[in-house]
């Protein structure tokens, strides 16, 4: 994630406790940075009490520092070193403390350990990575299906005859689809494809398919579809609308990953298309 500080040479390793001990970016060695002295963060199973996250001010008035902080995902064991010889108090949390040094472009990052959010009511954000992800998730535009189906809407199909349907593979309508998004010192990539459609055919079934389905051609006659079809038993006259209405929900599974650092989380969204279809039977002359 970070380079340990020799502060932190004789803590646990990040591959062991799934986060990192306190670590620092070098800086000035004269640097004084928020929180240090006061209370707006501990180390090493120090407990703080919430601090003004805002830091030093300037002859101006302005705040020297910017200070983030990003919950620790996942948090270290409860009998982890990290926490302190006597381990994990109660409702004690870790959170990483990004602060950038306004006049010498310099980020100082640590793990603090709190009761309560850090910040106080100097009001400096607590970032979840989920949210980033989500706003990655918003990027990505998804779609439901690009219905395709036999008959094709504005068409007629038979009773007993077979239906087809898929959806075009675009990284809108099927994945997949990356995309990424940024909040404060906090980078988050996410992978979104679909893993199920599921087809309402409009006269009281559905059909569930883990495939986009297989696009009909004149070739396939009366086949089914090898992996997404159905078969209609009754003409869509019997719908009040005279059609059969279809809808297609797609799942998209989402996986994300924070850049750099060891956070990842899953993540659903659903979208749904339709159309509608005209489905007749045929009447056999003698």
């Amino acid at each position: 994630m970070f380079p340990a500080t020799a502060e932190a040479a004789d803590k646990p390793k990040c591959e062991t406790d799934f986060v990192c001990p306190i670590v620092e970016t070098p800086g000035d060695p004269g640097h004084t940075r928020p929180g240090d002295g006061g209370n707006s963060g501990g180390s090493n199973g120090e407990t703080a009490d919430g601090g003004d996250g805002g830091g030093e001010s300037d002859d101006g008035g302005n705040s020297r520092y910017t200070c983030t902080y990003t919950l620790g995902d996942p948090q270290p064991p409860d009998d982890s070193p990290l926490w302190g010889a006597d381990g994990r108090k109660p409702g004690v949390s870790m959170y990483i403390e990004d602060c950038l040094d306004n006049e010498t472009g310099i980020h100082d990052v640590k793990n603090i350990f709190t009761d309560a959010p850090p910040g106080g009511g100097g009001g400096a954000p607590v970032i979840d990575p989920a949210d980033v992800a989500q706003q990655a998730v918003d990027k990505m535009l998804l779609r439901g299906p690009q219905i395709g189906i036999t008959p094709k809407p504005g068409g007629r199909g038979v009773v007993g005859l077979p239906v087809y349907m898929w959806t075009a593979t675009g990284p809108k309508t099927y994945g997949p689809n990356v995309a990424s998004a940024s909040i404060g010192p906090v980078s988050v990539t996410a992978t979104a494809r679909v893993s199920k459609i599921v087809w309402n055919m409009g006269d009281g079934t559905t059909v569930t398919c883990t495939t986009p389905g297989t696009p009909y051609r004149a070739e396939y006659g009366k086949r089914p579809s090898p992996d997404c079809g159905h078969r209609y038993n009754a003409p869509s006259s019997t719908t009040p609308t005279g059609k059969y209405h279809v809808t297609a929900t797609s799942t998209w599974s989402i996986d994300w990953q924070v850049t750099g650092g060891a956070q990842a989380g899953q993540m659903t969204e659903v979208r749904e298309s339709a159309a509608d279809i005209t489905v007749v039977e045929v009447q056999v002359l003698n």
